[in-house]
């Protein structure tokens, strides 16, 4: 039989004798190494305009020898033929469909154009089988009966092989197989679909005795998820396509070994704190003897110049993990090393871990190893909120829930530039849900700085423990086994929810937790992402909602559930609609206005089906709306001002609040909820209140007493000045306040407090900045901040909240901002192009006598062009009093003009569109 890597038995059965568990054998005998404060280690330091070739290898090193892209599929229910015959060269294919593998079933049809356009209107409804209740959660239901993805699909690739080297042990994977296969060589079964189930697990296969000479025919006959499967699910945020994903949706591919191969590598860190002046470092790695003879070798670890030796003796098809510590190699032990930081607080120092494994003078494996030299963990505080430290210090979070492509397509180039909004918006971390990325992902947040939450799915098979059959303790524990192992090496890795929304009843927590202890998981572990107490304690956290609109005010008040207290591993101030451009690009022309079913499709499932919440309130506060644009700029309005105060209020309530996740920071598909960018990477008016709230340094009003603090989320302690202005909506200066700053490190501070005042006008302005002296003696401004408040604020009915909603009794009366006069600004802008990028330089005038409000600028593909995303602006939705100037900047790939000039289009809520061609410099 086949190697398979996974052994989910080790998590079922205690004193288990697999070598995964095993006893690592006879202490070492030390080699020759450098000294320990030899500090010269090859790290690497990447910006963000990396180059994105430089993901091509493994996460673990390996080289492929063959990968596996070009497939064909076909339904099974087509032919009757069985694997040994379709994994036969000669087979006939006629009639098959081209798919390319990462890829699923409909993806690989929709490529074929086969089906239209899933994302746009309601195309995805006219798809067959796509019948189940518009909203409901799919996965938890069966498939219908006239589907063509009842049936399972067959994969085939033929590939040639020049030659099939003596000696030499050829090893298939597969990362990615939704929900089960059988899988098929030459004529020669590997595993059955009973031994291929699991989506998130990784499978490896000794293939050697089945290659040979000339062409090799691969076959897989995937089988979709049922309800009753450890699968994946969008629950209510996008809908499942109608083959619930099925295939072979990551790589496949081929390495090539010596009758001894690694596998599993890891590297763990233990800091001195609080001092970081070393650090100790563990390594440690499987190996397999796949020879019919005993085999006595070296492992060979080399970290820059300090090289490490260790004598290993295999058995006849033996397992063994080995171990080098630092009480036996005292070079593990790093003075002063370059540590690993989230991107606003450090480097993304990177080392490299070369292993190779030589027998009889020959390198038989190899592997390497990309880790960061840093620690984290987490603890309950006094209120038994968990608190996340990163290299000893407390770590306020805030970031946003990412959302996995809903046909799970990948793209590295993708991931990339939503990355890069990640860090535009200054947000520290991503929570994953249920799905797992693929190494790439990692690799990015590893080398851009960005703090990674994963866990499993909620609403599914995942939470539904009193269905679960003995099969599936198997597929959890083998699930949980393979993600830990490729993820523990990456230093962006915060912690691990083993359990989803819902921590998991003792039975399963148990396995769970032998697993994390088995794999020597490095970081923090949670039990789930709500309020719960297990077998290990309480988590710490809440997930209290909300979901669907909550007015700003909301988020300060020590009654709204899902307030600035604590950590909230999902919430949000509700839905997202999409900028104009984007709403064209997602809907019909018919479709477009007014709100119909089709604005619902893309709404979301369950509580979520359309956008009720958020267009009673948007008309309550601003007016109701009576064409499309208008309804537009409202929307981007209050998702700003929302996104702005939710952000705001768990940064001025640290450390009584400890963290905060969005939900969420993108979509699957087109969709009118949630995202602070939508589908097509065009950014809303979500993205910049959450950029702005999440400056470093920050200045911010508070809603609930008119107070105004500053908030430091670096280290090193700030010293500036502030400025605090009140206008009326006349622009009447009601209040101006010069006042003298000081923020330590990582600390939020009230500096002044609003008095109370008789003569605001029904609506008025606040405006903020905070600036700081530059070398040269003059001030830069760090932080500006602009409110736009009624008298009369938001009233919420707390003794009628719910998980997903607080009803609001009155709203704020904000009508009176429909009546700002328009303003023509003075618009200018120059360009730079260097290494691939463009880089503009905006400047805006208003030369009137009114507020220009909610500027809104893009960079266009010539006048009549589309616009440009991704593009990272400096800021946007900005406001200008009379006679302001500013001057914003915005870069992009200059390969994203297509040879056009580009141009910058300004408008807002009440600025007529007007154009400025980009000068080149």
């Amino acid at each position: 039989m086949p190697f398979v890597l996974n052994a989910p038995t080790c998590a079922l059965q205690p004193g288990c004798s697999h070598p995964y568990c095993a006893v690592p054998g006879p202490a070492p005998q030390a080699a020759a190494v450098r000294p320990a404060r030899l500090r010269r280690i090859a790290a690497v330091g990447l910006s963000l305009a990396f180059a994105l070739t430089a993901l091509a290898p493994l996460a673990s090193g390996q080289t492929v020898f063959r990968r596996l892209t070009r497939w064909k599929i076909q339904s099974a229910a087509h032919f009757s033929a069985g694997g040994a015959a379709v994994s036969r060269a000669g087979f006939s294919t006629a009639g098959w469909f081209p798919a390319r593998v990462p890829g699923t079933v409909v993806s690989n049809l929709i490529r074929d154009k086969i089906y239209p356009n899933p994302n746009f209107g309601m195309n995805l409804r006219a798809f067959p089988g796509e019948t189940y209740p518009i909203g409901g959660n799919f996965s938890n239901l069966p498939m219908p009966p006239d589907s063509p993805f009842r049936h399972p699909w067959w994969y085939r690739t033929q590939f040639r092989l020049v030659s099939v080297q003596r000696g030499r042990q050829y090893w298939l994977h597969f990362h990615g197989i939704n929900f089960r296969a059988s899988i098929w060589l030459n004529g020669h079964k590997l595993a059955g679909s009973r031994q291929i189930a699991g989506t998130w697990r990784i499978f490896a296969f000794n293939i050697t005795p089945y290659l040979r000479r000339g062409v090799n025919v691969l076959a897989a006959k995937a089988y979709a998820e049922t309800p009753n499967d450890l699968a994946l699910t969008f629950v209510d945020w996008n809908p499942l396509p109608p083959d619930k994903d099925m295939g072979l949706f990551r790589r496949v591919f081929i390495t090539r070994t010596g009758a001894v191969s690694l596998w599993h590598p890891q590297v763990r860190t233990q800091l001195e704190l609080p001092s970081l002046a070393a650090a100790h470092l563990t390594i440690s790695a499987h190996l397999r003897n796949s020879a019919s003879h005993t085999v006595r070798g070296w492992l060979v670890a080399r970290i820059g110049a300090i090289t490490l030796r260790r004598e290993v003796f295999l058995g006849p098809g033996m397992d063994r993990r080995v171990v080098f510590r630092p009480a036996r190699y005292p070079a593990l032990d790093f003075a002063h090393p370059r540590l690993w930081w989230p991107y606003e607080w450090g480097r993304q120092n990177l080392y490299h871990l070369h292993l190779a494994f030589t027998a009889a003078g020959r390198v038989t494996d190899r592997k390497t190893v990309v880790f960061g030299i840093r620690q984290v963990s987490s603890r309950l505080d006094a209120r038994n909120h968990r608190l996340f430290f990163v290299n000893g210090h407390r770590i306020l979070i805030r970031g946003a829930g990412w959302a996995a492509n809903m046909l799970m397509d990948l793209s590295a180039r993708n991931e990339l530039e939503q990355l890069q909004y990640v860090r535009a918006m200054h947000l520290n971390a991503i929570r994953l849900e249920g799905k797992p990325m693929d190494q790439t992902f990692y690799r990015l947040c590893d080398r851009l700085g960005i703090l990674v939450i994963q866990g499993w799915c909620c609403c599914s098979r995942w939470q539904h423990w009193k269905d679960w059959k003995p099969a599936d303790y198997v597929i959890a524990a083998a699930s949980e086994r393979d993600q830990l192992q490729r993820l523990r090496n990456h230093p962006s890795v915060l912690v691990w929810l083993y359990g989803s929304d819902i921590a998991p009843p003792p039975a399963v927590e148990r396995i769970y937790l032998r697993v994390i202890q088995q794999t020597h998981w490095p970081d923090a572990v949670v039990a789930g992402a709500s309020k719960q107490k297990t077998l290990v304690g309480w988590t710490g956290v809440k997930m209290s909602g909300p979901y669907q609109y909550v007015a700003p005010n909301y988020w300060e008040n020590p009654h709204a559930p899902g307030g600035a207290v604590g950590f909230n591993t999902e919430t949000s101030p509700g839905p997202a609609i999409p900028v104009l451009a984007s709403l064209r690009e997602m809907l019909p022309r018919a479709d477009l206005w007014p709100i119909d079913q089709a604005w619902d499709y893309h709404a979301g499932g369950g509580e979520f089906k359309n956008l009720n919440y958020f267009t009673h309130a948007q008309a309550a506060r601003y007016g109701p709306s009576s064409t499309l644009r208008d309804y537009e700029r409202k929307a981007q309005a209050m998702a700003y001002a929302g996104e702005r105060a939710m952000f705001e209020a768990y940064g001025r309530n640290k450390w009584v609040s400890t963290g905060v996740i969005q939900w969420m920071l993108s979509n699957g598909w087109p969709s009118m909820i949630w995202h602070l960018y939508d589908y097509y990477l065009r950014p809303g008016g979500g993205f910049f209140g959450a950029q702005t709230a999440c400056q470093p340094v920050h200045i911010q009003y508070s809603y609930d007493d008119g107070s105004i603090w500053v908030v430091n989320s670096l280290l090193r302690d700030f010293t500036g000045r502030a400025r605090v202005q009140v206008y009326s909506f006349h622009l009447r200066r009601l209040l101006q306040k010069t006042l003298d700053v000081s923020a330590p490190g990582n600390r939020s501070v009230r500096i002044f407090t609003l008095p109370k005042s008789a003569h605001l006008s029904p609506v008025y302005f606040v405006r903020l900045r905070l600036t700081a002296v530059q070398s040269s003696g003059g001030r830069r401004v760090v932080s500006r901040n602009f409110y736009w408040l009624a008298r009369h604020p938001d009233t919420h009915d707390w003794a009628k909240s719910t998980w997903y909603y607080s009803p609001i009794v009155h709203y704020a009366n904000l009508t009176e901002l429909q009546s700002l006069p328009p303003v023509r600004l003075r618009l200018s802008a120059t360009g730079r192009r260097h290494g691939g990028w463009e880089t503009d330089v905006v400047r805006l005038r208003n030369p009137s006598h009114s507020l220009a409000f909610q500027v809104h600028l893009v960079v266009l593909r010539g006048r009549h062009g589309g616009d440009i995303e991704p593009a990272i602006w400096q800021a946007n939705y900005l406001e200008l009093m009379p006679g302001e100037s500013r001057i914003v900047h915005v870069r992009y790939r200059a390969a994203a003009l297509h040879g056009a000039r580009p141009v910058i289009r300004a408008g807002g809520w009440n600025i007529p569109r007007q154009f400025a061609p980009v000068a080149g410099k």
